[in-house]
């Protein structure tokens, strides 16, 4: 419904200022690439897994094991979460270290960045998928298309966090609240292991769901979507609006939002699919 909006600081200027935020930690980890090719063993493309707000690189554990275990080369990137054009310039320099294929797999606002992310790039990759994602199109912000249809409860369990920039401007990020987190986002995953992800939930700038897309890579690489019924986050409606406008392969699931942890095996599939088209 529109008053479910996130709480957003008085000050946009201080909005745009949280992306000089200094002291985030961002790391991914390069896997070894697959063997040489053989008319029988074809090189496989590496898989990049780009988590979303509220969740960190952790939240893909189930799906790289089964991926490994399947032969596929993985990155589970870390995102930023400060906005767009910063984490997708930092997603992109990902795929700068990374030789051969890549099927690059967005979760919730992870899908924002790699429609942006992989603009430019259809030689390198080859495939997009979508899980519990936004698949923006340009000059649309994350809030915009939560908001475009009714359904998230997100406004409702969000707290925003204030704090100083070394320039003295304001910065403010968002968490979902502790006691709301597994109901809000996690409601399919066993209580102990929603406690944890909320303890250790990566905050994303206030100004980064307000920040506008600036490309769709959807628009020129083949792309899948898991659309999860149970989300609470982005609107099933609007999940489904977002995929079938990218004529994304879509699979539907009841799951909530948090459906890599929950159902890893369903993401795993649909991004074997996905892998299985590259040549």
């Amino acid at each position: 419904m529109r008053n479910n909006r996130l709480v957003r600081p008085g000050s946009r200027s201080a909005l745009l200022g949280v992306t000089a935020a200094v002291g985030l930690s961002v790391a991914a980890v390069t896997l070894p690439a697959a063997a040489d090719a053989t008319p029988h063993h074809p090189v496989r493309p590496t898989i990049v897994l780009e988590h979303g707000a509220f969740a960190d690189a952790a939240s893909w554990d189930g799906v790289v094991a089964r991926l490994q275990r399947a032969g596929y080369p993985v990155v589970s990137a870390a995102n930023p979460l400060r906005g767009p054009a910063t984490d997708a310039a930092y997603l992109r320099s990902v795929l700068d270290h990374i030789d051969g294929p890549v099927v690059l797999v967005g979760h919730s606002y992870g899908g924002t960045v790699i429609s942006q992310a992989a603009a430019g790039l259809e030689d390198k990759v080859k495939a997009l998928v979508y899980i519990a994602a936004f698949l923006p199109d340009k000059g649309e912000s994350s809030i915009g298309l939560t908001d475009k249809f009714p359904g998230s409860t997100l406004g409702q369990a969000v707290e925003t966090v204030n704090y100083i920039l070394p320039d003295g401007g304001q910065g403010a990020d968002v968490y979902i609240k502790p006691e709301k987190f597994r109901s809000q986002f996690a409601a399919d995953v066993p209580n102990d292991k929603a406690r944890l992800m909320a303890a250790g939930q990566r905050p994303i700038a206030a100004a980064a769901l307000e920040e506008k897309s600036t490309q769709a890579a959807w628009k020129t690489i083949p792309s899948w979507s898991l659309i999860t019924t149970e989300d609470r986050n982005i609107p099933m409606a609007a999940q489904r609006f977002m995929s079938a406008r990218a004529n994304a392969r879509t699979t539907t699931i009841d799951a909530s939002h948090a459906v890599s942890v929950s159902r890893p095996e369903a993401v795993t599939r649909i991004v074997e699919q996905a892998a299985r088209t590259v040549r």
